[in-house]
């Protein structure tokens, strides 16, 4: 069966079992462009609603390929399909179209800027380094993750607004919703194993790990106003900055025992082996001192 066969005759298997359920939606195939991704996708959008959910072409497929039939096939993913629109926030349309509304809610990502390059074409951002600083609205915090929607070319052309003003706004406004967090990788490890680490004096911490409360697209700390100079000041001087995931990120003094070669073998290793596609930073180091912040390797 070719893949257009395929797309046809599962979308048709999934509104038949969708609407036995209840669910009247609108089915469109398009490409998704996700941070450090890109997928061609069944959007499943039901009828009034502003969200939908993407179905992976490609997963679909490979199920079906694995002996399934497509009866079968879109049985599993309506499943999936219903729990995730039961789970989707409700989302106030209308603040979302009032940019006066949504400012409090912007907040900042840093991303690869070139696993992203596609993605970047049609969103606003600003460069550093190697990465690029992306706008985001968080629509709905839960202990489970948090919702949250890119700011697109076509969105700030809707709100009227130039790059520099949401690039201020945001800036603003990050700190206050998802404020820095600097801790030392031993006092992080105490909370994940309480009683099974000892304490170490601050001056004698090695690494630091940065981030936001949430530990959830915590690396746009990067961007924000007095980020470095008050990490500088933590850590009494010069350190490396070693992208962990777009999630956090690692500070380490710059006291000589470590060069940035050896950190850049670590981080590479780590990217390789523990960090999933999706969470990717980069596999550079940063370093940040009296010639500011720089990629160093």
């Amino acid at each position: 069966m070719t893949n257009s066969n395929f797309i046809e005759t599962f979308t048709e298997g999934l509104k038949a079992k969708l609407a036995a359920r209840g669910v009247n939606a609108e089915f469109t195939t398009r490409r998704v462009e996700k941070l450090n991704d890109s997928y061609d996708a069944i959007t499943v959008t039901p009828v009034g609603s502003a969200i939908g959910v993407n179905i992976s072409v490609d997963q679909a497929l490979d199920v079906y390929n694995n002996g399934a039939s497509i009866s079968s096939v879109a049985e599993r993913f309506a499943d999936a399909i219903e729990k995730a629109l039961a789970e989707k926030p409700q989302v106030d349309l209308e603040a979302l179209s009032d940019y006066e509304q949504l400012k409090s809610k912007l907040f900042v990502e840093v991303v690869s800027a070139e696993k992203n390059a596609e993605l970047l074409k049609s969103a606003p951002h600003d460069e550093i380094e190697d990465m690029a600083i992306v706008y985001r609205i968080l629509v709905d915090h839960a202990d489970s993750g948090n919702s949250t929607i890119l700011i697109t070319n076509q969105m700030m052309e809707q709100y009227g607004i130039s790059k520099e003003q949401l690039r201020a706004d945001a800036l603003e406004n990050a700190p206050k919703i998802r404020p820095v967090e600097v801790k030392g990788m031993s006092e992080v490890m105490r909370e994940l194993a309480p009683g099974m680490v000892p304490e170490v004096a601050p001056e004698d911490e090695q690494m630091f790990v940065a981030s936001v409360p949430d530990k959830i697209h915590g690396a746009g700390i990067m961007a924000y106003p007095g980020f470095f100079e008050s990490s500088a000041e933590k850590l009494g001087g010069d350190f490396f900055i070693l992208p962990s995931s777009i999630h956090e990120v690692l500070l380490v003094p710059d006291d000589g025992r470590k060069t940035a070669e050896d950190l850049l073998s670590m981080v590479k290793e780590v990217n390789a082996t523990q960090v999933k596609p999706e969470d990717l930073l980069t596999d550079s180091v940063y370093h940040y001192g009296s010639a500011g912040f720089k990629r160093v390797a």
